[in-house]
């Protein structure tokens, strides 16, 4: 492609390299997170599987909080500003987890998490619309898709981390019936001190990269002709823009098919084949493979077919995996979650790429609605943990009634994938594609 119509033109390469990179910053912070809400079932004993989701609800509740703050801040003074002030809050809740460890409690985890995700909702609402901004208008989708691509690298750096720096040391660290208090206390400290030491490091990390962006010169300005906020006109205009209200409830429910996919992929795993967290981390790392991959193939099929076409497919193909997952089960329902993934990995960029079309300078107040929808992945993915509490009705939580319990929870993200073929089709109807973004 000349260098007015490219993807990615030249002048753009190493800025655009730099934000792919916090793409991936933050697929790694998701799916190690994600793993976690079983593994602290067994650190904090005191905790039901509901309970333990409160993870994600912190998580993903700070989007919520953060992301129309956070467009505001991006509109005010710039995408740059506001990828910055997001790495920094992002690297603070990582910096978080060592205080967290040394008290011993729940609670501050969740504090940690809020603020660290907190700074990941500011930094998604700033460096998703920018990507899209950042280059010719007629790529901006596919542009999207490929940044959104090194996402699922972090998010397999993040399951390797969490496989052998977390997962696999607390294997090594089990509690037995008569310890005494001592000894039980030395054992939740070593457990917390393997959890806190990944998120420490990344926080270290992240301080590179804040300063890489901050030094860098040739960051495109892709500014508003109008820096002013006039907050409520902008509203209305998006609330009045049928695409962009049906795409934030796409997204929506697809964030919350995909945390409830990947949060509960243990649950299920362990219980259909009778085996340990970290041998099960096999199949889920197996998912976010099958995820990164899949991507790749679905932005190249966007040269030749329309993207609210291929999300059409993905969808129906997630309802049809899911239902194997809850009516057949045992390795083929495993086969099948991990399939899941496959068709999930367009989803996210292209929803986004699509609700974003037409709103012109509505487009970082946009931005911020469609990624408060991360919220869906605290509440739905609550909901399905109480149902899973509900169906094992004071069965143990282990084995064979965690499995089948699990499985009957997956009707969740099968409506969620109704709801989003809806989009997709909805999107075909009223040829979403042709408008500028």
């Amino acid at each position: 492609m000349s260098n007015k119509s490219a993807i990615i033109p030249k002048s753009i390469l190493f800025p655009f390299l730099l934000l792919s990179t916090c793409f991936a910053m933050w697929g790694l912070s998701n799916n190690m997170t994600d793993p976690l809400v079983k593994a602290f079932t067994g650190i904090f004993t005191e905790l039901s599987i509901k309970q333990t989701a409160f993870i994600q609800n912190a998580f993903y509740g700070a989007y919520f909080c953060l992301a129309i703050p956070g467009a505001i801040l991006s509109r005010k003074y710039g995408y740059k500003a506001g990828i910055l002030f997001g790495l920094g809050m992002y690297i603070v809740g990582g910096l978080l987890f060592y205080p967290a460890s040394i008290m011993k409690e729940y609670i501050p985890f969740l504090v940690a998490f809020w603020v660290l995700a907190g700074g990941l909702s500011i930094l998604e609402t700033s460096a998703n619309p920018y990507i899209i901004a950042m280059g010719p208008e007629e790529t901006a989708t596919q542009r999207l898709n490929i940044a959104q691509s090194f996402n699922p690298i972090g998010s397999l750096i993040g399951l390797f981390v969490c496989k052998f720096a977390i997962l696999r040391k607390l294997e090594a660290v089990t509690v037995t019936e008569g310890m005494d208090a001592a000894t039980l206390d030395a054992i939740q400290t070593e457990q917390l001190s393997i959890v806190m030491t990944p998120y420490l490091t990344a926080a270290l990390v992240l301080i590179v990269l804040w300063v890489l962006i901050a030094i860098n010169k040739k960051m495109p300005s892709a500014e508003e002709h109008d820096s002013k906020t006039h907050f409520s006109i902008t509203i209305k205009q998006l609330l009045t823009t049928p695409n962009y209200v049906f795409a934030v409830i796409a997204q929506f429910f697809y964030v919350g098919a995909q945390i409830t996919v990947w949060t509960y992929t243990l649950h299920y795993i362990t219980g259909q084949l009778g085996i340990e967290d970290s041998q099960a981390m096999n199949y889920h790392m197996g998912a976010i493979i099958s995820f990164a991959i899949s991507r790749w193939i679905f932005t190249a099929l966007m040269i030749r077919f329309k993207p609210s076409t291929l999300l059409l497919f993905a969808s129906i193909g997630g309802i049809i995996l899911c239902s194997s997952v809850i009516f057949v089960g045992g390795i083929v329902g495993v086969y099948s979650l991990v399939a899941v993934s496959a068709c999930m990995s367009l989803m996210f960029p292209t929803i986004f790429g699509l609700g974003s079309r037409g709103l012109g300078e509505a487009t970082k107040l946009g931005a911020s609605g469609l990624i408060m929808a991360i919220l869906g992945g605290a509440l739905i993915t609550t909901f399905q943990g109480g149902l899973i509490d509900s169906f094992l009705g004071g069965a143990e939580s282990e084995g064979i009634a965690l499995g089948v319990a699990t499985a009957k929870s997956y009707l969740v993200p099968v409506i969620c994938f109704v709801v989003i073929a809806l989009y997709a089709f909805y999107c075909k109807k009223n040829k979403i594609e042709d408008r500028m973004a």
